[in-house]
C-alpha cells in the first residue's frame, strides 16, 4: 500500500471512531425537539413552530456541548471541596463561574419542587406498604389451624 492510501484507512477510521462516540453521546432527539418545540411556541403564537434537521442538530450538540462543559466545572468545584461525588451546589456553583448566574434561582426552586414531589411519593410508598403488612399480619395463618399462634396459647390457658 502506498502512503497516500494508509492515510486514507486512517482517516475513514476516524470518521467511523467519530461517529460512534458521538452517537453515544448525543441527547435524544425527540426530547430535544420538544423542549425547542414548546419554548419556540410559547415565543411566537402565530403558527406552529418546525425545526429543521440541521437546526435540530445544532441544538442538540451545543447542548451536548453545554453539558460536558457544566460537568468538567462542577467537577473542578467538587475536587476543590476535596469530595468526589458533584451535588447540586456545586453545579450552582459552577453555573456562576461560567457566567450563567440567572439559571441558579429558577434552578434552585426547580430542585425544592422536585424535592417535595418525591418526598410526597417516598412517604406515600411508605404508606402504603405499611398498611399491607398490617393486612398481611391480620390474616390468619394456614400452618396453625388458622389461627395467630399468641391468640392460641391464649386460648389454651383460659381453658
Amino acid at each position: 500500500m502506498s502512503e497516500k492510501e494508509k492515510e486514507k484507512e486512517k482517516e475513514k477510521e476516524n470518521v467511523v471512531t467519530e461517529k460512534v462516540v458521538s452517537e453515544a453521546d448525543e441527547l435524544p432527539k425527540t426530547i430535544v425537539r420538544r423542549v425547542v418545540k414548546d419554548k419556540l411556541s410559547q415565543l411566537s403564537t402565530d403558527s406552529e413552530v418546525s425545526v429543521l434537521r440541521d437546526s435540530l442538530q445544532g441544538f442538540c450538540e451545543s447542548a451536548r456541548i453545554f453539558i460536558h462543559f457544566l460537568s468538567a466545572t462542577a467537577n473542578d468545584v467538587c475536587k476543590e471541596s476535596n469530595r468526589q461525588i458533584i451535588n447540586a451546589e456545586d453545579v450552582f456553583k459552577a453555573l456562576e463561574e461560567i457566567e450563567f448566574a440567572e439559571f441558579v434561582t429558577p434552578l434552585r426552586t426547580s430542585l425544592e419542587e422536585f424535592r417535595r414531589k418525591n418526598a410526597k411519593r417516598k412517604s406515600e410508598s411508605l404508606k402504603a406498604k405499611e398498611t399491607s403488612k398490617k393486612g398481611k399480619m391480620k390474616e390468619p395463618s394456614a400452618t396453625n389451624g388458622g389461627g395467630n399462634k399468641e391468640e392460641d396459647e391464649d386460648e389454651i390457658e383460659e381453658e
